[in-house]
């Protein structure tokens, strides 16, 4: 019996250390580090509004720490499941969605003026929908690739899957959703080999229904007027954006100490969610922003790098779909809190409060750290002297590799 124990116990380390030794540490440390960053901002932003609401001050942390427990799990899985099967499971996956984005529509649990999650307020079929869009688009692009530049089997099929993962969202309606899915829709056309002409019809395209969309929704258009008049004159903002000038104002360089954040407590809508952000400017400042936008950019710069290093053309594209998921995400939830966009109604991922974008977010990362370790097996001496620049030329190449070829390894037809 002793001797069985000592077995399992060393294939166990054993696995462990192989496994951690296979993916990209830098990125795993600056995911634990944006999670625990994310738990502690939350309980502070939250407990004054998980007491009035649900009676306790700790409700809204308890529920994001199990969510993440679940996140955790399946990130962790997806780490371990080859990316190259989505090939054959995609297609279900994304029937399950819009499946899901319908069921959202007939439900119709109104809350704020929308109608995006299924029960209670709670799971938001919208989020998931971001990642498997990722997941699609991938897969359609790599298995389209040596036809994208034939309109009609490249850029119109790719606007029509678009159209109708965005135009669900819209409806609940969820603008944001919608913008973010269309934008990693151009971005991962760019990144399959899609030409300059076929590039600038997309963004002349999107431009054409992003106005149509403002003109036909009042909630759209009561987003733009407010930016455009809080651009002209902060007084002038909305009121939710005027409330997060006051919180970034009162932090200053070093904020007014953890937990010590009063304006969350006098009426900054959203705080423990959409304006997580201001609570963060306010109470650790400057610097703790500074700190949050660091944690970032050290996923994104890995996040390329893994995509960069990928053993195929599906790697690289999902990894860097997932990766420009993330971030601009993060881009477009701290943008609006300083006024530099109108306002979205996203998530900043890991730190707001939210079960559906955390488990969303946190399977992109295992997935993430799936193409990494079947990157590691191929030839990785490059990898630190690589630049995010040479990155994000990922399409062109550099003498050597180009997207719009695939590149083969002895995982490549899996």
């Amino acid at each position: 019996m002793g001797a069985r124990t000592f077995v399992n116990d060393r294939l166990t380390f054993s696995f462990t250390r192989n496994w951690a030794r296979s993916v990209d540490i830098p990125m795993l440390l600056s995911v634990v580090a944006l999670i625990v960053f994310g738990l502690i901002m939350l309980y502070s932003a939250s407990f004054d509004f998980s007491f009035n609401e649900y009676g306790s001050a700790t409700y809204m942390f308890n529920r994001q720490v199990r969510w993440l427990g679940l996140g955790l799990l399946l990130a962790f899985i997806l780490s371990l499941f080859d990316y190259h099967h989505w090939r054959r499971m995609v297609l279900v996956a994304m029937l399950a969605t819009i499946g899901l984005l319908v069921t959202v529509l007939i439900v119709n649990e109104s809350r704020l003026g929308a109608s995006r999650a299924l029960v209670n307020g709670s799971y938001q079929p919208s989020e998931l929908a971001k990642l498997v869009a990722v997941l699609y688009l991938a897969v359609w692009l790599y298995s389209k690739r040596q036809f994208l530049h034939d309109v009609t089997i490249g850029l119109i099929p790719l606007g029509v899957i678009l159209g109708i993962i965005g135009g669900l969202i819209y409806l609940q309606p969820d603008l944001s959703a919608a913008g973010t899915v269309l934008i990693l829709g151009g971005l991962l056309f760019f990144l399959a080999g899609a030409d300059l002409k076929q590039i600038l019809f997309l963004l002349i395209l999107a431009f054409f229904m992003g106005w149509i969309v403002v003109q036909f929704s009042a909630t759209g258009q009561d987003r733009v007027d407010s930016f455009l008049a809080g651009l002209q004159d902060p007084k002038n903002a909305s009121y939710h954006v005027q409330r997060s000038f006051e919180a970034v104002i009162k932090g200053g360089i070093f904020g007014v100490g953890l937990g010590q954040a009063d304006t969350k407590l006098t009426g900054l809508p959203f705080a423990p969610t959409d304006s997580i952000f201001a609570v963060v400017a306010e109470e650790l400042g400057l610097f703790g922003s500074l700190v949050l936008m660091s944690l970032y950019a050290v996923l994104i710069w890995r996040g390329f790098v893994i995509a960069r290093l990928a053993p195929d053309m599906l790697g690289t594209l999902l990894a860097s779909g997932m990766t420009m998921w993330i971030g601009i995400e993060a881009l477009i939830n701290m943008s609006v809190m300083v006024g530099l966009m109108p306002f979205a109604g996203n998530a900043l991922p890991f730190v707001s409060a939210g079960g559906s974008n955390l488990i969303s977010t946190l399977c992109a990362v295992g997935i993430m750290l799936n193409i990494s370790r079947q990157g590691s097996d191929a030839v990785v001496e490059d990898n630190e002297r690589r630049s995010f620049g040479a990155v994000i030329d990922l399409r062109r190449g550099n003498r050597r590799r180009s997207v719009s070829r695939t590149r083969r390894s002895h995982r490549a037809n899996v």
